[in-house]
């Protein structure tokens, strides 16, 4: 079983950046907007301190985040949602603080985890790693939102892997969450790191190929970026059709982001 510690580590790293990134805000910029319809840089840092705590409890205490489940059931449209508002309307240094401690939380529960150990979610249990990869995963992409909101161009890390090992994964849930059929066929997936490093998926030889640059991948499957407006290219038709529904996250389908207009470079 692979040590999951370096995950962790990148997680830490990751939620530690966007903190250095919203800890200099003024309470004024923590209202800015950010291109999620109807959510300011607040709404985005509630996200993560909701989901965060939704994580801790997932780990920690598997009836109560039962009990979370069953509020989300109950109402799929508002429950997110709701989090997001009811964090964003706390002070700000209440809402830095609140998302630090949950997350201070679930980097100890997650180090504290047995080997082997799986834990609930909203989809198939998950193991610690798992968990991580997921959180990484999500602060990368609403700490896109918040940079873009603050006109900050982010330096890509090597911890986009990550991000890349979820996108990749989550082709099939990406048909299937459309209702669309699922290509029987693996995809290779040659995408270019940070570091020059080239990270590859699947089949050498495929027939269905998907090539670029690595933080263009992950912009398209987070739904940060336009297909348009980034690097990316597909070769065969169900590629082609991946890249237009591609999505890390579970749940519905996204609107994802309008391609730019002025010709400038990609988010």
């Amino acid at each position: 079983m692979a040590d999951p510690t370096p995950v962790f580590d990148d997680l830490r790293q990751e939620s530690e950046e966007l903190d250095r990134l919203v800890a200099r805000l003024v309470p004024r910029e923590w209202g800015l907007a950010t291109p999620a319809p109807g959510w300011s840089v607040a709404h985005q840092i509630a996200h993560l301190a909701w989901t965060d705590r939704s994580a801790l409890l997932a780990v920690t205490d598997a009836d109560g985040f039962r009990e979370l489940v069953e509020k989300a059931l109950a109402e799929p449209d508002a429950f997110v949602d709701r989090g997001a508002e009811e964090g964003a309307g706390l002070p700000s240094d209440v809402l830095l603080a609140r998302w630090r401690e949950g997350r201070a939380g679930l980097d100890t529960a997650l180090r504290a985890a047995p080997p082997g150990a799986r834990f609930p979610w909203y989809g198939p249990p998950m193991s610690a790693a798992s968990v991580a990869t997921g959180r990484l995963m999500e602060t990368w992409a609403h700490g896109q939102d918040v940079a873009d909101a603050l006109g900050v161009v982010r330096t890509p890390s090597d911890r986009l892997r990550h991000v890349v090992r979820i996108g990749v994964r989550a082709r099939d849930f990406a048909f299937g969450v459309r209702g669309l059929p699922v290509p029987e066929e693996e995809f290779r997936v040659e995408v270019r790191g940070p570091s020059g490093d080239l990270w590859t998926y699947g089949p050498e030889g495929a027939a269905q190929r998907v090539t670029g640059p690595a933080l263009d991948f992950c912009l398209l499957v987070t739904q940060r970026a336009h297909r348009a407006d980034l690097a990316v290219r597909a070769e065969g038709p169900d590629a082609g059709r991946w890249l237009d529904i591609a999505q890390a996250f579970a749940g519905p389908p996204g609107a994802g982001r309008a391609p730019r207009t002025d010709g400038g470079p990609a988010a």
